[in-house]
Order: structure tokens, then sequence, then C-alpha cells
């Protein structure tokens, strides 16, 4: 059964900076590792298709596929645990989140959907766009 982890994306003030940021790691030729201080416990379930959501400004609006946990070494000698993401992040609808520390498991059934995807050229509407038509009924 696949599991999902919530986590505020910290400095992020748009899901575009958060885009921008990713991307400059990637053209950097570096893995998008994302350190934590504890290891999931439901690793495995995270494995079977689980993504990080990102949370932005109190909403979740993104998703990004975990493809592995790896031990990272930090300065002060502490082994942590690094979540690996797929590359591309997906917007979701945006949903209202408590802030929280750290990450949190989320379960299938309370995920949001993904975005719909504009047909012609791949890339997913604009927010503002799309909850209005989904408002509308036509979404």
């Amino acid at each position: 059964m696949t599991v999902h982890l919530k986590k505020l994306s910290v400095g992020s003030e748009t899901l575009d900076s958060l885009i921008i940021r990713q991307k400059q790691v990637l053209d950097a030729g570096r893995t998008l590792l994302h350190p934590t201080r504890n290891w999931p416990r439901r690793k495995d379930e995270l494995l079977d298709g689980g993504s990080l959501y990102w949370i932005i400004k109190g909403q979740m609006v993104a998703r990004q596929l975990i493809t592995e946990f790896v031990e990272i070494s930090q300065p002060d000698g502490k082994p942590r645990c690094g979540i690996v993401l797929a590359p591309g992040l997906i917007p979701v609808w945006p949903r209202k989140v408590r802030i929280f520390q750290g990450w949190r498991y989320l379960e299938e059934t309370d995920v949001p959907a993904d975005m719909p995807i504009d047909d012609t050229d791949e890339t997913p509407l604009p927010i503002s766009l799309a909850k209005e038509l989904r408002e509308l009924g036509l979404l």
C-alpha cells in the first residue's frame, strides 16, 4: 500500500521559486536530495510509488516522486536520511495545510489531485485559471 510524505518547502515563496532552485541543482549535475533527521519507518510503502508533497505558504501545491532513501553524513558527524527525489514537480490542486516541523505521512486517500495539463504544450494550467474553471464546473 502506497503512502506519501508532506513537507514544508522552507525558503520557497512560490512554486516557481522551488522549480528554479531544483533546476539549479540539476544543472550543477547534483541529485535532488532532501536531508532529514529521521528515517521513515514506512520506507517500503513510500518507495511503492510514494511522493513528497511540497507545502508553500500554507498550501500543498506540488508533488515529487520519491525514488530512494540514502544515508548522508552531516558536519556534526551524525548520519541523516536523504530523501532522493525524481526530477520534475507535478502541480496539484492547492490545499490548505497547517504548518508543522519536519515531515508527516500522507495517506493515499488524503492526497490532492494533480492539476490538469494543457494538451497543447504539456504544461499545467496556471493555478488561478484552473481554480476558476473548477469553480465554474468546467474541470
